[in-house]
């Protein structure tokens, strides 16, 4: 084949200076365009996975599923022990269960688990991909926040169900049941009081850096050593100017005031301390509240509502850089 053939059959020559468009196989994509909803449902169902490690390797899955599994043990027990013994009282309440363990499990899941849905987006720069339309600015932190809030609710609403299913099993008559049901749903309102400000307070530490180990570091330390703090001033004041040796205070005895206000400055305290001012009646981490009960709403209040417009000023901030 001579020069001018080849030439004939490759056709023309592309003008100097226009580009060419070369075919590569794509398939077009041909089906409805789901739009912001779509983004936003599949944004949240892939940050409520992540909150759990599904979808992930091993090493990621560790941490929930161990933190789940503890904080169900005190309902198996509860369970077993019913099982065992029909007719005695629960072991659990339904409001506290078992608040220790309950505030060191969510303390170890929220620092965890929060940094694994923002962090890893901040450190890789994908967030002006995210934010473009028809994605709005604040549509990609409320996702994340109703996934995380989701989570800490399975976290924390399923061992309440699993302690209602234990304790109906071994009750005896319609009453009972109806009982352990009155009881059961305020427990279950705390717990969700419980998945919103953790979940809030999770996701405002968290996107504070992009690097996940210090996202953890800073919630654990802040959720630690506030939760730390308000034992100690809890504790100090009950004692009162006479010190370890002060006179216990009697089931109807009112605490002094600084004992009363020494838990609000721990979110795990306050969230107790409305639990108490709403009418719980099981014992907790600080004494009944009384007359200051209002202070621990206004805190529970003030310490969301600070989260929330943190989170998006935050996201504000990042959607414009």
């Amino acid at each position: 084949m001579t020069a001018d053939n080849a030439a004939a059959a490759a056709g023309p020559a592309p003008v100097a200076g226009a580009g060419v468009i070369h075919d590569l196989g794509y398939r077009h994509y041909d089906g409805p365009r789901l739009g912001r909803p779509g983004i936003i449902r599949a944004l949240y169902w892939h940050s409520l996975r992540s909150a759990f490690g599904i979808g992930r390797g091993a090493k990621a899955k560790i941490v929930p599923v161990l933190m789940f599994a503890l904080i169900c043990l005190p309902a198996i027990v509860n369970a077993i022990s019913m099982a065992q013994h029909p007719g005695q009282s629960p072991i659990v309440d339904y409001d506290t269960y078992t608040y220790r363990l309950r505030s060191l499990v969510m303390l170890i899941f929220v620092a965890a688990q929060a940094p694994e849905l923002v962090s890893r987006d901040l450190r890789s720069h994908v967030l002006p991909l995210y934010m473009s339309r028809p994605l709005r600015r604040l549509d990609y932190p409320l996702a994340k926040l109703a996934a995380f809030t989701a989570a800490c609710l399975l976290m924390l609403e399923i061992p309440l169900i699993i302690l209602f299913v234990g304790n109906i099993l071994s009750a005896s008559g319609g009453s009972a049941v109806w009982a352990q049901t009155r009881a059961l749903i305020p427990g279950m309102g705390v717990a969700a009081l419980w998945a919103v400000l953790l979940a809030a307070i999770g996701l405002v530490l968290a996107s504070l850096t992009g690097r996940r180990a210090y996202a953890t570091g800073i919630i654990a330390i802040y959720l630690f050593l506030t939760w730390t703090l308000s034992s100690i001033l809890v504790n100090i004041a009950q004692q009162g100017p006479a010190g370890p040796r002060a006179v216990p205070l009697g089931p109807h005895a009112v605490a002094p005031l600084g004992a009363r206000l020494g838990g609000l400055i721990s979110p795990f305290t306050v969230l107790d301390g409305v639990r108490q001012w709403l009418g719980g009646t099981s014992p907790g981490p600080i004494p009944p509240p009384g007359s200051v009960g209002f202070l621990y709403g206004i805190m529970f209040l003030a310490l969301l509502a600070v989260s929330l417009a943190g989170l998006a000023a935050r996201y504000r901030k990042v959607g414009a850089a």
